[in-house]
């Protein structure tokens, strides 16, 4: 074993190079996927190609683990090189412990399904976190490591041309040209990240009524009369939701007003049905309380939903025999989705009005959109217009760029 590490240890100094060079290249990617892939704009642009970019983020992140475990068998043999270098052994223990916790919360978020919400949730707030905090300490650390900031005849701004000729005093330093440029890109990567981490930082450890109140605020819909919420919701009977929602949307987010908003049930139905707004808020609603959990790995606990159970909807219409799947269709255009028949008849798939006796803002996918708790929520519809069934099976916008077809949670009812 000796013999095989003094080995494998042979000419440290290209090794840790190499090492470095490959761990930094890894991370570049990473991190640059990694912020583009929750962004809203990113998700428009990219449509199915976000599905490959988050594959090859989690493959590269895998691969991040090999440099890793090859720079460990070197690791005895580089402590000791480092013995007069307390800077540089606090360098190597702070990438360290950003690439564990990168990495071990990147595999719970990509095996989300086994791990389940209670895990993916703090999970992804650690990625989230290592991310705001790493990623700016290693491109500093990187940038401030260039090999033309390393040139002696550029280290120093010397002061003795206006000094006496004294003994020592003359050739003396007075700053290092190193230390003023780290000083200032450290400066100028606080400025640059620095307000988004805070504004990530005050969504993260915010409270959900600010949230929401955040998101009614900025309500593109504009629908009249406002929904009446039933006592239930006007006091929330789930408490008031827990968590904070992110925004994802493949599309610009939509927004109605009575002219341009109506309801559809249609298909292989006995009756079609449709209404316009003013008819659809006086339809009889029921309230429920469920969890929010999208398949990114963050959640929204205790929501209390008011709506119109997806099932008595259908039985309003009248069932077809025929009719297998029922579709439903957003109204940014764009996106659909399905589940069957046998799932519809779900108690508590819900087409929703209110959340926490308040309108849906379109942000959130108002003023109607799908409820479904027992899956992830790339099922639960937002901006929902119109329900069709169907005969034979449709695949959604997020299954054709291969999310699972089955979006059912670790513990799901079914039911």
């Amino acid at each position: 074993m000796s013999d095989w590490l003094n080995k494998i240890r042979k000419g440290i100094g290209k090794k840790l190079a190499a090492i470095h060079r490959w761990n930094a290249w890894m991370v570049a990617f990473l991190g640059f996927s990694g912020v583009i892939l929750p962004l809203g704009f990113w998700r428009e642009v990219l449509g199915g190609g976000r599905v490959w970019l988050k594959w090859l983020h989690i493959g590269v992140g895998l691969a991040l683990l090999l440099p890793v475990v090859y720079y460990l068998f070197l690791a005895g043999k580089h402590w000791k090189l480092l013995k007069d270098r307390p800077k540089q052994k606090w360098n190597v223990i702070i990438v360290l412990f950003l690439l564990a916790g990168w990495f071990l919360s990147g595999v719970v978020l990509w095996q989300f399904r086994a791990f389940g919400p209670a895990w993916s949730n703090p999970a992804l707030t650690i990625h989230d976190l290592f991310t705001w905090v790493g990623l700016p300490y290693i491109i500093y650390h990187s940038v401030t490591r260039t090999q033309w900031l390393k040139e002696p005849h550029r280290r120093t701004v010397k002061s003795g041309a206006n000094r006496p000729a004294a003994a020592n005093t003359a050739n003396e330093p007075l700053y290092t040209r190193r230390a003023f440029i780290r000083s200032a890109i450290g400066v100028g990567m606080a400025v640059a990240f620095g307000p988004s981490f805070i504004k990530w930082l005050g969504s993260s450890i915010g409270s959900s009524q600010q949230n929401m109140e955040e998101l009614l605020e900025r309500d593109a819909n504009h629908l009249v009369p406002a929904p009446t919420p039933a006592a239930e919701s006007l006091t929330p009977i789930g408490g008031g939701a827990k968590g904070n929602f992110r925004i994802y949307t493949v599309t610009p987010i939509p927004s109605f007003d009575n002219a341009n908003w109506s309801f559809t049930v249609d298909g292989l139905v006995n009756k079609r049905l449709q209404w316009n707004w003013e008819q659809f808020v006086n339809l009889p609603r029921v309230v429920q309380v469920s969890d929010f959990h999208c398949v990114t790995g963050w959640s929204v606990y205790h929501n209390t939903w008011e709506g119109i159970p997806l099932k008595k909807l259908l039985d309003e219409a009248g069932v077809q025999p025929a009719a297998q799947t029922v579709k439903f269709y957003s109204g940014d255009g764009v996106y659909t989705d399905s589940i069957t028949m046998e799932q519809a008849r779900m108690d508590d798939i819900m087409v929703a009005v209110l959340h926490d006796g308040k309108p849906i803002p379109s942000d959130l996918g108002g003023p109607v959109r799908l409820i479904v708790p027992q899956m992830y929520t790339y099922k639960s519809v937002k901006w929902l217009n119109r329900i069709e069934l169907i005969q034979g099976d449709h695949i959604g916008y997020w299954e054709e760029r291969g999310y699972d077809k089955n979006a059912w949670l670790p513990d799901a009812k079914r039911t």
